[in-house]
């Protein structure tokens, strides 16, 4: 006789309820955690010279390439095996020392030969100093994967809010005391190591790993073929600056940056908390392809609701935005914010094909799709360097629509979900942030000269109110589903 537990009515609900309470703890800490985050990092802008985020940003493409190899994908794993038992743990915990450690040393060899690279010889200290930040990986990806299999967020969420306020003080601290680009790194050093801290506390991991490896190949395995994805979103993430470090100046590198930092705010920050529960909840349901493929849908259709208009009342807004919030030696990033602003709905509905695919067990479709991807946008950004910063946005405008459809093609079958329902999903939504952008629009040209504050504050509060008001007309359903879903 089936228990309460084993009724699928009962399970689904408590499925709901996890989710539920997952989704509140992670994405509402990482709001919390980023604004904080925010307020110090546009503090810091102000401060900060672009040339100081050019050299940063060179040293970052070292970073991302030896992240991909760092063992994120064993820990992402060991969410998803049915069982998982100490032994395990500490193989995994084995794993992550001995490939940390060796990317640690690999990173600060490596350093001079970065510096030559970009012809910028002082970046070498800074890579041997980020270097060190690969042994808190281990105290970080283990302990966030066994919180995060059981949809407990509530210790993330602490460590995250703690890690953030330690980063943000310190970059402040380092910005006012005159570190220049070596605030860049302390920032994220400290935010690393509290965190680190926290999380193994909280999950009380063993510390005592296991180098005996019989028995880990699934392990092993899975984590490979997450590596060999990660190795090409570094192609389509990093190879804009790995190419236009060696073309433009150090200034002009940072006002790229500045700007793709700017585009990227939603995509890079209020997306990734929600896969990691995407992935978890997918995980439950991997054997259920049609209750997986309507979760999809709707979950799509919730995060684009907050995204496209995000991403067009940026487009609109870039200039009083740019100078009202980074000042005004940053203008000229405006005009790169509002092309790219226009490529990342696009990129946005691309990194949600990913925790879907993994979690039932093919992170192969996000290998090839990734492969793709990094083809076409490496192929842009060498063709749009040739024209600067302008280029390189024109390329990410360009290139992300195709890849976004090669991608679709490979991985909707695969979630159990169709192309058509999609467009319906997301369609609402659409058409409401176009009409909130052609209103906010007007009222920008309609408005005398003014300083960029009050010009942005009017922007925003009419975006606001136009963008309620479309979807109150054409999209009622899906509000619904929105204010059901928050007071839920």
């Amino acid at each position: 006789m089936a228990t309460d537990a084993n009724h699928p009515a009962i399970a689904a609900e408590s499925l709901t309820r996890q989710v539920r309470r997952a989704v509140i703890w992670r994405s509402g800490s990482q709001i919390a955690a980023q604004l904080v985050q925010w307020g110090a990092t546009f503090l810091v802008i102000r401060l900060l010279a672009p040339s100081d985020y050019g050299l940063f940003a060179m040293t970052q493409v070292v970073m991302s390439f030896l992240s991909m190899m760092n063992g994120y994908g064993l820990a992402s794993a060991l969410v998803r095996a049915p069982t998982v038992d100490r032994r395990q743990v500490r193989q995994l915990l084995g794993m992550l020392l001995l490939l940390n450690g060796g990317l640690a040393i690999a990173q600060a060899l490596m350093a001079p030969l970065v510096a030559a690279y970009y012809r910028q010889p002082e970046i070498a200290g800074l890579v041997r100093a980020q270097a060190l930040l690969n042994l808190t990986t281990p105290f970080i990806a283990l302990p966030a994967a066994l919180l995060g299999r059981a949809l407990d967020f509530r210790a993330q969420a602490s460590a995250n809010m703690a890690a953030a306020v330690a980063g943000a003080v310190t970059a402040l601290a380092g910005a006012l005391a005159g570190w220049g680009v070596w605030t860049l790194v302390a920032a994220p050093a400290m935010l690393f190591c509290v965190r680190a801290l926290m999380l193994t506390r909280a999950a009380r991991m063993p510390l005592r790993p296991a180098f005996d490896f019989r028995g880990a190949g699934t392990l092993a395995r899975f984590g490979g073929m997450m590596a060999l994805g990660q190795l090409f979103w570094f192609l389509q993430s990093q190879s804009d600056v790995f190419i236009a470090g060696r073309t433009l100046s150090p200034h002009e590198l940072g006002l790229y940056t500045t700007a793709l930092f700017l585009a990227q705010i939603f995509v890079a920050k209020v997306v990734p908390p929600l896969n990691e529960v995407a992935f978890a909840a997918y995980a439950r349901l991997r054997d259920d392809p049609a209750a997986r493929g309507a979760a999809f849908v709707r979950a799509v259709g919730l995060v684009m609701a907050a995204a496209l208009p995000f991403y067009l009342g940026l487009a609109v807004t870039a200039g009083p935005l740019v100078t009202a919030v980074l000042g005004a030696k940053w203008a000229a990033a405006a005009p790169v914010v509002a092309l790219l602003a226009l490529a990342m709905p696009f990129m946005t509905l691309q990194v949600l094909y990913a925790p879907a695919c993994d979690a039932i067990g093919r992170p192969d479709v996000g290998v090839r799709s990734g492969m793709e991807g990094a083809a076409i946008l490496t192929l842009a950004f060498l063709v749009g360097v040739r024209w600067g910063m302008t280029g390189l946005a024109l390329a990410w405008l360009g290139a992300y629509p195709l890849y976004l459809a090669l991608g679709s093609r490979r991985a909707l079958p695969v979630i159990g979900a169709r192309a058509g329902d999609l467009l319906h999903a997301v369609a609402p939504s659409a058409a409401a942030a176009v009409a909130m952008a052609g209103a906010v629009r007007l009222v920008d040209r309609a408005l005398p000269v003014a300083d960029a504050v009050p010009r942005l504050a009017l922007l925003v509060g009419t975006g606001v109110l136009a963008y309620a008001a479309a979807m109150l007309l054409i999209a009622r359903p899906l509000l619904r589903d929105i204010v059901s879903l928050a007071r839920r």
